[in-house]
């Protein structure tokens, strides 16, 4: 009874150090994301297959950057190194892009940025660690509220403080918020040593068969599911007033914030099949809207179905993939999905990009509407094993 007490202490200790650090984080993310894609397409004179070819190179960047200190973390046994590296990483960055005059510089310091994502796969296998099957969706949950929360923050921010500052003190601004969350792990975070089975390495045959086709639908939708830079910059084509185009990316984003929590607790009481599977369905719908209207009302409802994607997929997704990881590999086989998603990402934006430029505005969406419907359906086919993985135990 005494373990299970102290391990319950230890998990809302994690749960809430995350969540500070994370709210943080998106904090200064979220002031420079909404006005990104106007930065580099209108500001910085990039068009939209270099637009496309940044973003796709970012989310390359985080999968590999991933996959790498997931197998390191789980190697070794350490994640906090990895974790407030990565928030460090996201301070420098934005310090480069107030400085850049050029798209060209910025390729660099996106690279930087997105390499932060160092500390994803080691945070997001501890908070698995300390979780059980009945909390583990709803920390994820939390975490993901956090962020969401700390992007509303910052979008708000953004709003007020660009008319009045521009572009190169609103990037500086944007640095602070992510050092406030390196120190805060540096100091705050205490490293654990778990025990698990010896580490050893994985291969795709290892994996359980739900495990297999969860990397098959994860594949499918990442080489669909393009940046959401071109939603924003869709909008602004039809006429969407520049200065409004955050307010869009308030709207997803706090629908984000709010149910992300209860999407990821959801999935703890109705399985995660269900909840991925319905993630995808608000993905297709804020698709199809688009393509057959294109007026605000319109607009406005498919950034409200893109927020209730982003709810239900992000939080979801992590703890399915947690979950049917062996414990001993959690961090490697977390990391090893976010490459793989993050390199198929990276054809997808630079795909949606090329579509857009050489054939009209519309072939992105349809593209990703097709790729997405056969990974809706291989969901189907996912039989998910209750009670896989049980909270670890600390040394």
């Amino acid at each position: 009874m005494l373990m299970m007490n102290n391990n319950q202490k230890k998990e809302k200790e994690i749960v809430k150090v995350f969540s500070f650090a994370s709210f943080l984080n998106d904090l200064g993310s979220d002031i420079i994301y909404p006005i990104w894609p106007i930065f580099l397409t209108h500001y910085l004179k990039a068009n939209m297959a270099i637009l496309g070819f940044i973003d796709g190179l970012g989310d390359a960047v985080v999968s590999v950057s991933q996959a790498f200190s997931g197998y390191l973390s789980d190697k070794y046994q350490k994640r906090k190194i990895f974790i407030w590296i990565g928030y460090l990483f996201g301070a420098i960055s934005r310090i480069g892009y107030a400085l850049s005059l050029t798209y060209h510089p910025v390729i660099f310091f996106r690279i930087l940025d997105r390499a932060g994502k160092i500390r994803s796969a080691p945070r997001d296998a501890m908070v698995a660690d300390v979780s059980s099957d009945l909390t583990r969706g709803k920390n994820f949950g939390i975490l993901r509220s956090m962020d969401n929360l700390g992007a509303v923050t910052g979008i708000v921010l953004c709003i007020v403080l660009f008319p009045i500052i521009g572009y190169k003190n609103l990037f500086i601004l944007a640095a602070i918020p992510s050092l406030i969350g390196a120190s805060l792990i540096f100091f705050k975070l205490k490293e654990e040593t778990v025990k698990t089975k010896a580490y050893k390495s994985y291969s795709l045959k290892s994996f359980d068969k739900n495990l297999k086709i969860l990397f098959f639908v994860s594949i499918l939708f990442s080489l669909g599911n393009f940046s959401y830079s071109f939603l924003l910059v869709f909008a602004y084509e039809f006429k969407f007033p520049f200065y409004s185009t955050p307010v869009l990316y308030l709207i997803f984003t706090a629908i984000a914030s709010l149910l992300s929590y209860s999407f990821g607790k959801l999935s703890d009481i109705k399985g995660r099949k269900n909840i991925l599977f319905v993630s995808l369905l608000f993905w297709m719908s804020s698709l199809l809207i688009l393509l057959v209207n294109q007026n605000l009302v319109a607009v406005i409802l498919a950034f409200v179905l893109y927020g209730f994607h982003k709810a239900a997929f992000e939080p979801v997704h992590k703890a399915f993939v947690s979950e049917l990881s062996p414990s001993e590999m959690r961090a490697s086989v977390i990391g090893g999905f976010q490459m793989m998603m993050g390199i198929f990402a990276f054809p997808s934006s630079l795909i949606a990009g090329i579509l857009w430029e050489s054939i009209n505005i519309f072939a992105p969406f349809y593209f990703s509407l097709f790729l997405t419907c056969v990974a809706t359906l291989l969901i189907l086919k996912i039989k998910q094993v209750e009670g896989k993985n049980e909270k670890v135990e600390f040394s």
